[in-house]
């Protein structure tokens, strides 16, 4: 006996990716509906060796069935998702809206599974931004281990993480620096996006941060523990898929670079691939279409007492998004609805 899952926001690259994912890790689906805004009712879409026709998700009937894979933005998710829930569908939502809520858990998989048993305050359960999900996948096991006092991480996020509009942005103005008579202007992003990076995402606070990276100190110290200090930079690269992260961790105890490593390499979740050697580590091109967060430059950081650097690349589109998405509702499955 499988379950019902509807997928909201399928026409979405996210959305997209989620019904990919569903089909590649076989998720026991008895039935299955794309759900989209009435601009996109009628789109196709592939589960499979099936098409999908998108059904309209203002009029759709949420009762009867087990779990809704939400990708669509914090606006709809606040006029849909509590009708969901309401109807006995559990919601696992990718949007920021019910992330930082107490009675909402925010779930990766491989490092806090045990939050799932609290889906039922609100029905809900939160899918953590994508610079965040990789990094506490890596940070989890050597936290374990020796305990994290402070991060560091400056990250180099792919545009795709801006949605189709920051795709296109990119492709069409990479195509623009050779043919100066079709001049395409910043629009999704704040400044030129190809051969330049933009240290800027998301909206600026009022201490000089933006919110992507308020994100990551606030969901880092949820999933993972409220005793550790963050501090993040986050940078726009003109990358189409692949976020990477350049991270410095300082521990309250020793823990040796070989040690770390095999730590990393047992870890779920991780690949690590690390040899000091042109090419001995993988970069966001590499990772795309992967499962896998990737481990390179594992290295001793002398500056500090108890450092450690390291390289993270993820494909933000399936761990940053669907993937986690599709592994909280296998958890779920297997903790708590045990139907599948």
């Amino acid at each position: 006996m499988g379950y019902r899952v509807a997928v909201v926001g399928a026409t979405g690259n996210v959305g997209r990716e989620m019904l990919n994912i569903l089909d590649e890790r076989q998720f026991p689906v008895d039935e299955i509906v794309a759900l989209a805004s009435r601009r996109s009712l009628g789109s196709e879409i592939s589960f499979g060796d099936k098409t999908l026709k998108s059904k309209d998700l203002d009029t759709f009937d949420f009762t009867g069935w087990d779990i809704a894979l939400f990708a669509v933005g914090s606006e709809a998710t606040k006029k849909y998702a509590p009708a969901a829930a309401k109807a006995g569908c559990v919601v696992i939502d990718n949007s920021s809206l019910y992330r930082y809520d107490q009675d909402v858990p925010l779930i990766v998989p491989e490092v806090n599974p045990e939050a799932v048993h609290g889906y039922s305050k609100k029905n809900i359960i939160a899918n953590p931004n994508c610079s965040t999900a990789q990094m506490v996948v890596a940070l989890k096991p050597l936290h374990d281990r020796a305990k994290i006092k402070r991060v560091v991480v400056s990250t180099y996020q792919s545009v795709s993480g801006a949605g189709k509009e920051g795709i296109d942005e990119l492709w069409d103005q990479t195509k623009s620096i050779y043919n100066p008579t079709d001049d395409k202007p910043a629009s999704k992003f704040t400044k030129q996006i190809a051969f330049n990076v933009i240290p800027h995402i998301d909206v600026f606070l009022e201490d000089g941060s933006t919110k992507e990276e308020w994100k990551m100190v606030a969901e880092t110290k949820k999933i993972v523990d409220s005793s550790i200090k963050v501090t993040a930079t986050c940078v726009r690269v003109p990358v189409f898929v692949g976020h990477a992260e350049a991270i410095n961790i300082e521990f309250e105890d020793h823990l040796d670079e070989a040690e770390a490593r095999d730590i990393l390499r047992e870890a779920p979740g991780l690949m690590v691939i690390d040899k000091r050697e042109d090419g001995g580590y993988v970069t966001p091109v590499e990772c795309v279409g992967d499962f896998a967060t990737f481990i390179s430059r594992i290295r001793q950081d002398s500056t500090i007492d108890n450092g450690l650097n390291l390289w993270c690349v993820s494909d933000n589109l399936r761990k940053g998004a669907a993937l986690n998405a599709v592994q909280i509702a296998e958890l779920l499955g297997r903790e708590v609805l045990k139907k599948g």
